[in-house]
């Protein structure tokens, strides 16, 4: 690791079942003084009245995403603010992904895509005790959206065949490529 993680942002994304909440807390707990902020944290706050995205974009869906997206990124700026490592951590691809890059406003600000296969990504899904995918999404679906639609920002990478330990150390290795100058 060659540049300070101190007081910076760090946002790991992808699809649903890439490998983002294991390997964000992963990353938070190499680091001296991090905190993981999840932003579905955000979602689940939401007890009366919440909206579950789907493939049909209902604006009220949008609306609570976006708001997420902001409290998420206010947090993750505090935390930096506060002298932290804000490991940055939720599903953020397509049109929503640069509007979501300018919402944090702390520098250094890095970026990380986890981009594992199609493949990958389902059979991490048939392992795991949540589900993400139904109602119409799919790993190979939200994978078109991700590498179609997604500004090619920060650092990608393919974790298919990587632990998350794995991808911490390459994340870790290759931290100044994910390093973000200027807003997509």
């Amino acid at each position: 690791m060659s540049e300070p993680l101190e007081s910076s942002v760090v946002l790991i994304t992808g699809i649903m079942a890439s490998g983002k909440s294991t390997v964000a807390q992963a990353l938070a707990e190499r680091l001296p003084q991090a905190a993981h902020v999840r932003g579905d944290v955000f979602r689940r706050m939401v007890v009366s009245g919440r909206v579950e995205m789907g493939p049909d974009l209902d604006p009220s869906a949008v609306a609570q995403l976006r708001l997420r997206y902001r409290l998420a990124a206010r947090t993750a700026d505090a935390y930096a603010e506060a002298g932290f490592t804000a490991v940055l951590q939720d599903i953020v691809i397509g049109e929503e992904f640069a509007p979501y890059v300018r919402l944090v406003r702390t520098r250094p600000l890095y970026v990380v895509v986890l981009a594992p296969r199609p493949h990958a990504v389902a059979a991490r899904e048939a392992g795991r005790s949540k589900t993400g995918y139904g109602e119409g999404w799919t790993p190979h679906a939200l994978d078109e959206e991700l590498r179609a639609r997604t500004p090619r920002v920060g650092l990608w990478l393919d974790s298919s065949e990587q632990t998350p330990q794995q991808t911490v150390d390459e994340i870790l290795a290759r931290l100044p490529e994910a390093a973000v100058t200027t807003c997509p």
